[in-house]
């Protein structure tokens, strides 16, 4: 049987749009003229007039451009070359070590630190995205009062004054802050405490992991997020855990988890993976084997498999889908085995942590020595915070880079509460939904403006430096908090000091402090990696209680009315806290591929019931409206919607979009659930346009993704990729075969390491000036991201094993693969030799090249490449009000980059492989005499992906790590039939499985 590849149920059902994708022309009506007699003279005339005047009127209108030199040039500065800066991007929910490319003095790039042991190199979606956020309209320009502009020396007197009245009349003073991991601005929080007696320092996450530390407490008398080590995993088990999108540190356990998928190097081992979850996460998408649950189902699971490890009940209990196997697998791996939930349930996470100590993984694959010092929020504090404010027990509130107002489950009782104050101060970056309600503003720096250091796990240290002076009259929080203490020192001679005193002593490789203290700088790192602790001891009585209330808690059948809801973050939006940035609106979803919204996800099979299709506008609990989008992967009975929408003081990129479902956030023991929860739904009749990528690039069944098992693939290298020799041998040409004497350049995708998470998405974006076209114009299809993560979807024939609903129903469970789509630079490229002008050339080194001054916008090459890898302006999109994004005012086109031309309307854009990265490297390895080194030539997007699936260089360098991909056996290309001669190569996906379970899968290709 061979597989059925498909990425929509309405290809599925081969029901797709076949229609014309060319939007109509304007054609003159050939009907009455309205009275005008003019002939064909005249016509011309008046056209030759008309090009005659806008000649004229060009060459009299050519802008002035302004260029001040230096007076006195600083000798690291040469104009029109970048200097990088190490740094640290944390946002109070991910952490990410950087380093920040510079040109002219404007931060325009973010890349990976490479010396960082958590993430060498790797970066997000994100943080890639952050550089954008610097140059916001809608950033905080000015400290307030009361919503009035006024001068920072007034704040302070004020805020001093009526702090030292509220200390020595015994008021509470709280600070509501983020997930603080900056050991030094701990202190200084530290030393504001002890200036005001009665200060509660209190941390505060819009997703809260607070049933992981308490269960900590719990089990082991540790308050703490453990550091998990999925590199050295050989069996994972993850329960409605995304640890590869968004939980906890997912940069670092995606480079950990790729690493185990890792066929490269001779390897013959892969890590297996399994996935039981409530909706489709990027996760689940990237397992061997996934199973669809229902929230309720998630104890009654847990306690079950706990009862079988530990020998108490039969291996069959409870008819659970690859339980068998599972449970064979994590008992022949005990100490190599990691099992994970994402469930804010403090028994949930108690009986994962029984299960790892049966398994005895702690020590192994778990480390409690070294924790996480992410997520430092208690729910209990918070639910405690919002009943003391309104019952008047607050004298003060010191926000602290956190909108409650507008995340958390009970926003009317915290607005509510703030109404009790004598005093509220918020300290961010943006006027939000919490800051516009307070009395004091004080604007923080963006942290590309600041000074810091973090510790996001134990012994990993990293310093965060400014790369740009600030543009507005901001003052970094910690000053702030400096000032108001009574102290004059600043933030940086703080900082200096504190390293000296904590971290000087623990290295002995420098003597002076200004030396380490400079080079530690420049690295943007300092680690002492901790030794792994052996297995803690736990508390038998509470585990055993925590287990017995989770074995009550029986799989329930799917309910007869209403749905259980699901409520989870995106990969690009996440909480909503950069909800106004372009970017990561028109990022598309990796499951989904939409952009722009939230929506209702629902199984296909229960909205076909319903006579449900994507778009269809139903109610919730009779009150909100939200479009339903079938998700194939969804459980039957269950509903799930994205959280960091709704945002009504985000900006005017991000106001008004979605949903804002926090409010449907429960409280159950003391803890936020954000899943669980019963809602009715009801159609209301209307239909709402859903903007989607997944349907716009259709491959007409031809074979793009090559997929082989683990078993087969070590039988035979070449394993699924039979065709690849066979189409070789059939290549018939009238072309003659390309020789390139020099370099020529080629990328090679991994689709084993490749988890579709879309961070080079948003670095090419970034590297290359691709414009935002806004939801409008991407239902029109004209989407311009130059690089597409095309997501596939394969069908299994379902197991019917067990009760109906725990069955794989087509399409409920199927299995899915992520290919990155570019130009392919093809040698024998079909788009060159249609265009009219030649704005399309070979290189001598390989490279398809656009010349946009050139280009006249005939399309022909669009029409004309298979890949569908060619992107058209249809607009001007800079200094167009249509498209007030960013590149309307003079802020926000500093992000350009200035090595890549910005393109006008009627101009045909594409992947170039970073071609100005290439020129620069080559220069530069020219001056020196030599040839550019394998691997120092680094596309935007190879440099952003977290999981190194993506490599690029000389493919004549036989010695060089892509020519030795391209003869790799799993090496293939796509479309290699139609003998394009494509520079990039795709290495086949082998999955973790049984040979004989491959034959079960059905795959349809769109």
């Amino acid at each position: 049987m061979k597989k059925k590849y498909w990425k929509s149920l309405e290809y599925l059902k081969e029901q797709g749009p076949v229609k014309d994708l060319v939007p109509a022309q304007w054609v003159p009506d050939n009907g009455d003229q309205g009275g005008l007699t003019s002939d064909r003279r005249d016509f011309l005339k008046m056209l030759g007039f008309s090009f005659g005047f806008a000649a004229l009127a060009s060459a009299c209108e050519q802008p002035v451009r302004k260029a001040i030199p230096y007076l006195a040039q600083p000798e690291e500065l040469i104009p029109g070359k970048a200097v990088h800066y190490a740094s640290t991007f944390f946002d109070g929910e991910e952490y990410s070590p950087v380093v920040v490319k510079v040109r002219d003095g404007r931060p325009i790039k973010i890349e990976g630190n490479e010396l960082s042991f958590l993430t060498h190199g790797g970066t997000s979606a994100r943080v890639q995205a952050s550089v954008l956020s610097l140059y916001d309209m809608a950033r905080l320009k000015d400290p307030l009062l009361n919503g009035a502009v006024t001068d920072w020396d007034s704040i302070d007197l004020e805020i001093t004054q009526q702090l030292s009245r509220l200390s020595m009349a015994g008021s509470r003073i709280v600070i509501l802050t983020s997930s603080v991991i900056s050991p030094s601005a701990r202190q200084v929080m530290d030393d504001f405490r002890q200036r005001y007696p009665g200060t509660e320092i209190m941390f505060y996450d819009p997703i809260s992991y607070s049933a992981i530390r308490e269960a900590n407490r719990s089990t082991f008398g540790t308050d703490a997020i453990p550091s998990l080590h999925f590199d050295r995993a050989e069996v994972i088990l993850g329960v409605n855990a995304d640890f590869l999108g968004t939980w906890l540190l997912p940069v670092q356990f995606a480079l950990q988890y790729a690493g185990t998928r890792d066929l490269n190097g001779g390897r013959k081992t892969l890590s297996r993976h399994y996935q039981y979850e409530s909706t489709l996460s990027l996760t689940g998408s990237n397992a061997d084997y996934r199973y669809s649950i229902r929230p309720s189902q998630e104890a009654a699971f847990l306690s079950d498999l706990h009862a079988i490890l530990s020998g108490t009940a039969a291996p069959d209990r409870g008819y659970w889908p690859g339980m068998a196997q599972l449970v064979h697998d994590l008992t022949e791996h005990r100490g190599k085995a990691l099992v994970v939930s994402g469930t804010n349930d403090i028994h949930i996470q108690t009986a994962v942590n029984a299960i790892n100590l049966l398994l005895q993984n702690y020590g192994h694959t778990i480390d409690m020595n070294c924790s996480c010092h992410l997520f430092r929020g208690s729910d209990a504090d918070f639910s405690g915070l919002i009943r003391d404010m309104n019952e008047g027990r607050i004298g003060a509130l010191i926000c602290h880079h956190v909108n409650p107002a507008y995340d958390c489950p009970d926003p009317a009782g915290f607005i509510a509460g703030l109404k009790n104050l004598k005093l509220s101060v918020a300290i961010g970056t943006a006027m939000d939904e919490t800051t516009s309600l307070m009395q004091f503003v004080c604007p923080d720096h963006h942290y590309l403006e600041s000074w810091g250091d973090a510790e996001p796990v134990t012994g990993h240290h990293s310093l965060c430096q400014p790369a740009i002076r600030p543009l507005f009259r901001t003052r970094q929080a910690q000053d702030s908090f400096l000032r108001w203490s009574g102290s004059e020192v600043k933030y940086y001679d703080f900082l200096r000091s504190f390293w000296e005193r904590h971290y000087f002593p623990l290295q002995t490789e420098y003597t002076v402090f200004g030396t380490f203290w400079d080079e530690t700088v420049r690295k943007g790192i300092f680690e002492i990696k901790p030794e792994t602790g052996a297995q803690p001891p736990a508390d038998p009585v509470w585990m055993e209680e925590a287990l017995a209330i989770l074995k009550q808690k029986n799989p329930s059948a799917p309910p007869e009315k209403g749905l259980e809801l699901i409520l989870y973050q995106k990969v690009g939006i996440g909480t909503g806290r950069h909800a106004n940035n372009p970017w990561l609106q028109e990022l598309p979803d990796p499951i989904t591929k939409a952009v722009w919204d939230n929506y209702l996800l629902v199984s296909p099979v229960w909205a076909a019931e319903q006579g449900l299709e994507n778009g269809y506008m139903v109610r919730i609990d009779g009150e909100k409206e939200l479009p339903v989008m079938l998700q194939p992967g969804q459980p039957y009975g269950t509903a799930a919607v994205a959280v960091g929408y709704g945002r009504t003081s985000a900006g005017k990129v991000g106001n008004d979009i979605g949903l804002n479902v926090y409010p449907w956030v429960e409280w159950k023991d003391g803890l936020r659930i954000y899943s669980g929860k019963m809602i009715r739904v009801e159609p209301t009749g209307n239909h709402y346009p859903l903007a989607t990528t997944q349907t716009h690039h259709s491959m007409e069944g031809r074979p793009l993704v090559r997929e082989t098992v683990l078993e087969k693939y070590l039988e035979d290298p070449a394993s699924g990729n039979e065709l690849h020799a066979l189409n070789e041998e059939k290549a018939v040409t009238l072309y003659t075969k390309p020789v390139y004497d020099g370099f020529h350049w080629g990328l090679s995708v991994d689709l084993n390491r490749c988890i579709g998470c879309s961070a080079c998405v948003i670095a090419c974006q970034a590297e290359n000036n691709v414009a935002v076209i806004g939801k409008e114009q991407v239902l029109k299809r004209r989407i311009m991201h130059w690089l597409r993560i095309d997501r596939y979807y394969s069908t299994i024939v379902p197991d019917r094993q067990g009760p109906e609903d725990f069955g794989n129903l087509e399409p409920e469970n199927p299995d899915v693969v992520h290919q990155p789509v570019m130009c392919q630079h093809c040698d024998n490229a079909p788009c060159e030799n249609v265009c009219p002008v030649a704005a399309t050339p070979h290189s001598n080194e390989g490279l398809n090249m656009m010349t946009y001054n050139r280009c006249i916008g005939t399309r022909y090459c669009m029409n004309n490449c298979p890949y569908r890898v060619r992107r058209f302006n249809w607009f001007q999109y800079a200094n167009n009000d249509k498209f007030d994004y960013y590149t309307n005012d003079e802020l926000g086109k500093l992000v350009l980059n200035p090595d890549v031309t910005v393109r006008s309307r009627g101009v045909v854009e594409k992947c170039s492989f970073c071609s100005q990265r290439i020129q620069e490297i080559k220069l530069e390895a020219k001056k020196d005499g030599r040839v550019p080194a394998d691997g120092e030539i680094v596309p935007a997007c190879v440099q952003a992906c977290p999981t190194k699936a993506l490599t690029f260089g000389d493919r004549n360098d036989k010695q060089s790590v892509v020519a030795g991909h391209f003869e790799d056996p799993r090496s293939y290309h796509l479309l290699e039939e139609l003998h394009t001669l494509s520079s990039v190569a795709f290495l086949t996906r082998v999955r973790n499985r049984q040979a004989g379970e491959e034959e079960h899968h059905d795959h349809h290709e769109s």
